[in-house]
């Protein structure tokens, strides 16, 4: 093949909307994916603690649900290991209770044992500390591998046939076919539509954000 400037202008074209997350519009049936990151949740006392009295957290981007941002501040976390992962993305806002949530890879490197929870349900979850610039935060509890789930609006919830806290099986068709069994569904008039899987499951199925999936009815 001839590498016209006509054909590089298409393969970067091609490249670019790659990275940029281009993906086509899902059908009736289908369910788009939110890959989800390790990540943290703070309370109002905790962002004093880790980053100084009375410190506001700045918003990097707004993500897909709402009313939520990732922030521009990162943070460590260390667990019995004492090995850290670093740039740990705070998101926003702030929320009654800190949280940190995982994988189960990180959780190897960590040497904590997270439950695999629905967010905010973090009783008698692992405990965990926290690094911030201006202090640092112990957890008793708050470590979680987050559930699998999917966010849906009432007309969303209508449209499938399901009631939130119900449990539905996703087909995926990344570069390994599967199918995803007790996906938790949420269900608000504040949510919009899209399945949020761990970077574990996503790595594991060939899976990007903006992926296409389907709810499977048995």
């Amino acid at each position: 093949m001839e590498y016209t400037q006509e054909v590089i202008a298409n393969l970067v074209k091609k490249v670019l909307g790659e990275m940029q997350g281009d993906a086509p519009a899902a059908k009736a049936d289908e369910v788009p994916v939110g890959i989800s990151n390790r990540h943290i949740h703070l309370s109002r006392e905790h962002v004093d603690v880790l980053f100084g009295k009375g410190y506001t957290l700045q918003v990097h981007k707004d993500l897909s649900q709402p009313g939520q941002y990732a922030c521009k501040e990162t943070l460590t976390i260390v667990g019995p290991s004492l090995r850290p992962i670093e740039n740990v993305r705070v998101l926003g806002p702030e929320r009654k209770a800190s949280q940190v949530e995982i994988s189960k890879t990180d959780s190897y490197v960590l040497k904590v044992k997270p439950p695999v929870r629905e967010s905010g349900n973090i009783k008698g979850s692992a405990p965990i500390t926290i690094i911030g610039p201006k202090g640092v935060v112990t957890l008793e509890e708050g470590c979680i591998i987050a559930n699998r789930h999917i966010h849906m609006s009432l007309e969303d919830g209508a449209k499938f046939g399901v009631k939130d806290g119900e449990t539905v099986t996703v087909e995926a068709e990344g570069t390994r076919r599967t199918r995803f069994y007790d996906v938790q569904v949420r269900v608000s008039d504040a949510f919009r539509l899209e399945m949020h899987v761990d970077t574990d499951d996503a790595n594991a199925v060939g899976l990007s954000n903006g992926s296409l999936v389907k709810i499977v009815k048995e």
